[in-house]
């Protein structure tokens, strides 16, 4: 089972001050396609330590990832630099919302002494948004891909962005350190966004990945949504259209699952067929990797599916 965290701690300042007034909703139970083991292996607790040692956070404990005990198991971890307070209060997150401490100018050489410690050869980065930051943190982005190819130069790099809306030039900095995969989530049909992710622009957030292709070629890009949060088949369709419009290479869908009474509600569970159909069909609009199910999120299997989606631009090259 997922373990759901709620919205205040004991004792502590709460967690979603903005979503306090909300009026709670029901938790739906989830249908036997979602349940996964509760973490804990041997293993799992190495990469946990190692994590600690470093200093560092990971979007898989802040988001309370589903995938956490599968993925650190392996060594997975995904890190999220820039602190663990965002700026931004979508509907669907459970990282922390407020006014976030100054940038840790350490963080990038931590970062890459954890990823050599951890031998991962594919490494996911990503970060809470920081409006509050003149270029929304690009340059920290900058200089924790330095880091990573200093420490361990054989290991792909593939980052979640922020949108870094009203941020000029600030994307340039972040494409110019060549990632090797640029992913920045549209996270919801358009229809959604005023209150899904309600400081977010659905357009601008395509407009970036069309830039990033535009800037350098090599790169791939990467986009994925949550669906749950009762869209519409259609609207699904043309999202895939959008994204494929803006050269977008690797689609990603998982099934929304709501982090407490006071996020948004899921208003249905999609069935595993309904995900492999919009598997094919994305394959059909084009798409060269394509991870839809379930249990799907932005880095969950990241590495395997970067060696497929290499695989798959050599044999259309």
């Amino acid at each position: 089972m997922t373990t759901l965290i709620d919205t205040r701690s004991e004792g502590a300042a709460p967690r979603h001050p903005e979503k306090a007034a909300r009026p709670d909703t029901a938790i739906l139970r989830k249908p036997s396609w979602i349940r996964v083991k509760a973490p804990g292996s041997p293993a799992y607790a190495a990469t946990r330590k190692i994590v600690k040692e470093h200093g560092l956070a990971t979007v898989c404990e802040e988001a309370g990832c589903p995938n956490i005990g599968e993925c650190w198991e392996k060594k997975h971890a995904t890190m999220m630099i820039m602190g663990e307070i965002c700026t931004r209060a979508c509907a669907f997150c459970n990282v922390r919302t407020g006014l976030p401490d100054a940038l840790d100018r350490s963080e990038p050489a931590r970062v890459g002494k954890a990823v050599a410690t951890l031998g991962l050869e594919h490494v996911v980065i990503t970060s809470v948004d920081r409006d509050d930051l003149a270029d929304g943190g690009a340059l920290h982005f900058a200089d924790t891909i330095a880091a990573i190819r200093d420490a361990a130069p054989d290991t792909t790099i593939e980052i979640l962005t922020p949108d870094f809306l009203r941020k000029d030039g600030a994307l340039d900095v972040v494409i110019d350190a060549a990632p090797d995969v640029f992913n920045h989530n549209l996270e919801t049909v358009p229809s959604k966004y005023l209150t899904i992710r309600p400081g977010a622009r659905y357009f601008h957030s395509l407009r970036l990945l069309q830039r990033v292709k535009e800037r350098n070629p090599q790169i791939f890009t990467k986009s994925g949504i949550m669906v749950g949060f009762g869209e519409e088949r259609n609207e699904v369709l043309q999202l895939m259209d959008d994204l494929r419009a803006a050269d977008v290479d690797f689609l990603t869908i998982g099934q929304y699952l709501q982090p407490s009474r006071k996020h948004a509600e899921i208003k249905e569970f999609v069935t595993p067929e309904t995900f492999k159909a919009y598997e094919r069909i994305a394959y059909a609009k084009g798409f060269h990797m394509v991870a839809s199910s379930p249990l799907t999120r932005s880095s969950y299997h990241a590495g395997e599916d970067f060696a497929q989606l290499r695989a798959a631009r050599r044999a259309s090259a």
